[in-house]
């Protein structure tokens, strides 16, 4: 009975919303869904805060940066077929990185140490024929259906295995993003990216300092600049590693020294791994907290199929931002204790679904948390293997929820409101998306669709697969 008040304080209490804008309303209504994509790609948007760099490479992407890279002496080989070179029952047949897995990509300085059976089973990414680049491509993103979590989360980063190491692949997978959030009119991105056990080409690695050279280097070249994206990156920990807290205190060391560009640390893996439950950390963050100050904490919690209280231990550890939240609703007195902020829920709707986190997005709580007053921002998590981009996410928003005007203005500026940029970006971030926003406003109420005449919008495989809606990709 205490839940079911708890629910109707949420909704009772919340402030009443604006009366809908007009126009906005008759273009839902009568536009089609090439039009309302159309007008949400020139949207002007805010940031996204959710948004894993190694995840967010499209295929294409990854295989281009790996080419490009024998100027610096390295060589890609991934793995195109299984000779049982190792023997059924051997410790080294599965684990972490299955044997029995294709498409497993090395760098040739890993190459060269293998067994001459396993080398037969590897080629060259540029000797692959169009039947097995396709196959690489696909390896890399959930492009059917009977694929879910567990390929997502067991076999992907292990596919691009050392290629995910080299920083100068990252690095031109970070430009790529900004060069296509900048023609989606999103101006402000905060990455999931942390600096150790980066690869040269000859095997030896990289120091923290050294990749994150590489990283600003590439943030200066005039080709990123004129993307118009601001970056910046949170530092990032596998939450169910034994070493996690150990990790923890070196990234907050590592965060600390590089401030300008790191602003705030993140525990990321399944939550269903119970190694990873947010009060593990505790003790350790207390300990840090003593020593760093004002480090932000953005933290994945409630992205579980159980109903259970990670989200309120989360906020316990710190947390400032939630990254996902879909459980949250399992949990009303915290959705009571996160109305009106100050903490905000990163909504990432299409990782949700491929994901199986909801079967459709009708089940998706998100529209709950808008309309009872929980601050939220639409975000794209790992947009590569989704095969989508942020245009994606407001369109499913949209579409599936009905947004009025309001709300969509309100997601983006949540998104730049509640980003951990450091105080005098974000406000001049906030006062450009504002007159951003009236001026797109306002043109398109002047001169309708005219306005819009030249956009020529870019979307992947996922609005294709699931509205019919196929746009032209890059």
């Amino acid at each position: 009975m205490r839940k079911i008040l708890l629910l109707l304080s949420l909704i009772v209490y919340s402030l009443p919303s604006q009366a809908a804008e007009p126009w906005f309303e008759k273009l839902k209504a009568e536009a089609s869904p090439e039009q309302l994509y159309r007008f949400l790609y020139a949207l002007p948007k805010g940031g996204d805060l959710h948004n894993h760099l190694t995840g967010a490479g499209l295929s294409e992407w990854w295989w281009d940066a790996a080419l490009a890279q024998q100027g610096r002496g390295y060589t890609y080989y991934t793995k195109v077929r299984i000779s049982n070179c190792i023997a059924y029952g051997s410790s080294n047949e599965y684990g972490f990185a299955p044997y029995l897995m294709l498409f497993r990509t090395l760098q040739g300085s890993s190459y060269d140490k293998l067994e001459p059976c396993q080398k037969g089973e590897y080629k060259r990414l540029q000797d692959l024929n169009a039947a097995e680049k396709q196959g690489w491509l696909d390896s890399i993103r959930l492009n059917e259906q009977y694929e879910g979590r567990n390929e997502f989360f067991g076999r992907h980063w292990e596919r691009l295995n050392e290629l995910w190491r080299n920083p100068y692949v990252v690095a031109e997978i970070l430009f790529r993003n900004m060069q296509a959030f900048g023609k989606e009119n999103l101006v402000y991105l905060e990455t999931q990216e942390g600096p150790g056990g980066e690869l040269k080409a000859d095997g030896s690695t990289y120091t923290a300092d050294e990749t994150v050279a590489i990283y600003r280097q590439r943030l200066a070249d005039p080709d990123a600049k004129a993307t118009g994206v601001t970056v910046r990156f949170q530092s990032s920990i596998l939450r169910f590693l034994p070493s996690a807290e150990q990790n923890l205190r070196e990234l907050y060391e590592f965060t600390d020294k590089h401030r300008d560009l790191w602003v705030g640390v993140n525990m990321v893996g399944r939550e269903d791994d119970d190694k990873g439950y947010p009060l593990r950390f505790l003790p350790t963050l207390r300990e840090l907290r003593k020593k760093y100050p004002d480090i932000h904490l953005s933290i994945h919690a409630g992205e579980v199929d159980e109903p259970n209280h990670h989200v309120r231990d989360t906020l316990l550890l710190g947390a400032e931002r939630i990254g996902h939240g879909v459980n949250l609703i399992t949990d009303p007195e915290t959705m009571l204790l996160m109305r009106n902020g100050p903490y905000m829920v990163e909504i990432n709707l299409i990782s949700n679904l491929l994901l199986e986190y909801v079967q459709n997005f009708q089940q998706h709580p998100f529209p709950e948390y808008l309309r009872t007053g929980i601050p939220v921002a639409l975000s794209t998590d790992d947009r590569g293997m989704w095969d989508s981009n942020m245009s994606d996410e407001y369109f499913v928003a949209v579409r599936e929820f009905n947004l009025s005007w309001e709300e969509l203005v309100q997601l983006g500026r949540n998104s730049l409101k509640y980003s951990f940029v450091q105080e005098p970006v974000k406000q001049k971030l906030l006062k450009d998306y504002d007159s951003r926003v009236e001026r797109f406003a306002e043109q398109f109420r002047k001169q309708g669709w005219d306005s819009l005449k030249d956009v020529k919008p870019v979307s992947y495989s996922f609005t294709c697969k699931h509205y019919q809606l196929c746009l032209p990709r890059e």
